[in-house]
């Protein structure tokens, strides 16, 4: 079974998340940023949310993390939550 470990910034805005996916962009530190914004406890940690299989994580979210290319920030990813910025950071078959 297929198996990922990803990490995310949760914000309640989707401007906040564009706002944060660009200072990413400009060179920010992903970790920095999840811990001084996110408002999901893995923020403390950098976001990360170590490994987990499909169908363990809301489905909008679990579609970019077994789709989207490793180490590469997507976002903003709406769900109930809020919306997120994600960032794959290992992925097996």
């Amino acid at each position: 079974m297929a198996k990922a470990a990803a990490r995310h910034i949760l914000v309640s805005t989707e401007a906040q998340c564009n706002d944060l996916k660009q200072q990413i962009a400009d060179g920010a530190d992903f970790a920095e940023l999840a811990k001084q914004h996110s408002a999901c406890p893995s923020g403390r940690d950098g976001g990360a949310l170590g490994t987990f299989s499909p169908g363990q994580m809301v489905k909008e979210f679990d579609d970019v993390v077994f789709s989207a290319p490793v180490g590469v920030v997507q976002g903003p990813v709406k769900t109930q939550f809020g919306y997120h910025l994600v960032e794959v950071t290992h992925r097996a078959d």
